[in-house]
């Protein structure tokens, strides 16, 4: 921890929830530096998506819907705050009108920050954006995925393109940036293009975990595999939030029934405890469709509780 008091967060017994402008978790605003020990980042691209779009707005959406959350873990009793200089650095720099020079920008920015030793928690965006992260902060070694999705994401190409929200897990492969060994895939489920449109996962050695066999396995034993496949070394989370059920999630591109439950999410994130936990993103968050706004509620809480786990790696040199 660089013990800047300036960090601290709104406090929400003291300044009401609804007042000040929206951070994300209420964090302090600070530009990007060696200061901070986690940037909490924006990244409101949504080019890459072959369907309904409105993860642009995702960012701005769940700054909004954080204002709900305290400063206290309620079952680790975490205060993250307290443990490192945690801070909103703002929404990494986009172009409208091109996917490709955004993912180079996209690049550049969280590049920059891992020469800052800032570890970062993203939220989207579309499913595109764990790609050009992971070439920011892994490129010196690969590291293993914990990755929430109805799908796999292993696509070689969607239309004719082989950078979109449908490729990243196979492109991260083929660059070095993942161990596919160190792969865990948990909610994969969904009507497919053709038969085998997840059996890359299955040839490069990820272990996948679809719904049917989260059902026969149960939280206890997913966590278990999680912990004995990712244990150990550099690992980067991934949650499209399609993973998790629509019921709870309807503010997303591309919804898919008979998904995850939050709470199961939140004991999954919670087992990486003590892990090398050193980067994350939460994508495909629309809240265009999504008009209770209990979507970007769900991914605040989420973040919070990637906020935690990594705030005691941070926190304890690991």
């Amino acid at each position: 921890m660089k013990d800047h008091p300036d960090f601290q967060p709104a406090d929400p017994s003291v300044i009401p929830r609804f007042a000040d402008v929206a951070t994300f978790l209420r964090a302090r605003r600070h530009e990007a530096s060696d200061a901070v020990d986690i940037g909490l980042v924006g990244v409101p691209f949504d080019l890459g998506l072959n369907y309904r779009t409105g993860a642009r707005q995702g960012p701005a959406g769940v700054r909004e819907a954080s204002r709900v959350i305290r400063r206290v873990h309620p079952t680790s009793g975490t205060a993250p705050f307290r443990l490192c200089n945690v801070a909103d650095i703002g929404d990494a720099p986009v172009n409208p009108m091109s996917k490709d020079k955004s993912i180079n920008m996209i690049t550049a920015f969280f590049s920059d920050l891992h020469g800052q030793g800032v570890v970062p928690i993203a939220i989207g965006g579309d499913h595109t954006i764990p790609l050009p992260i992971l070439r920011g902060i892994a490129s010196h070694r690969p590291v293993g995925i914990l990755h929430f999705d109805a799908h796999a994401d292993v696509m070689d190409t969607m239309c004719g393109d082989s950078i979109n929200h449908a490729t990243f897990m196979r492109r991260g492969v083929e660059e070095g940036l993942i161990d596919p060994k160190r792969v865990v895939q948990i909610g994969l489920r969904g009507s497919r293009f053709v038969p085998d449109d997840i059996q890359y996962s299955y040839d490069v050695g990820f272990t996948v975990i679809t719904m049917d066999d989260y059902d026969d396995l149960g939280r206890a034993a997913v966590i278990a595999k999680v912990k004995q496949i990712l244990g150990g070394g550099p690992i980067y989370v991934s949650l499209d939030i399609d993973g998790l059920d629509p019921t709870y999630m309807p503010g997303t591109g591309v919804p898919e029934i008979g998904g995850i439950l939050p709470r199961d999410a939140q004991k999954i994130i919670q087992s990486l405890r003590g892990e090398d936990v050193v980067g994350a993103d939460i994508s495909e968050v629309s809240p265009c469709f999504d008009p209770t706004g209990i979507t970007c509620v769900t991914v605040a809480n989420l973040m919070f509780e990637l906020l935690c786990v990594i705030a005691e790696t941070v926190d304890a040199g690991v």
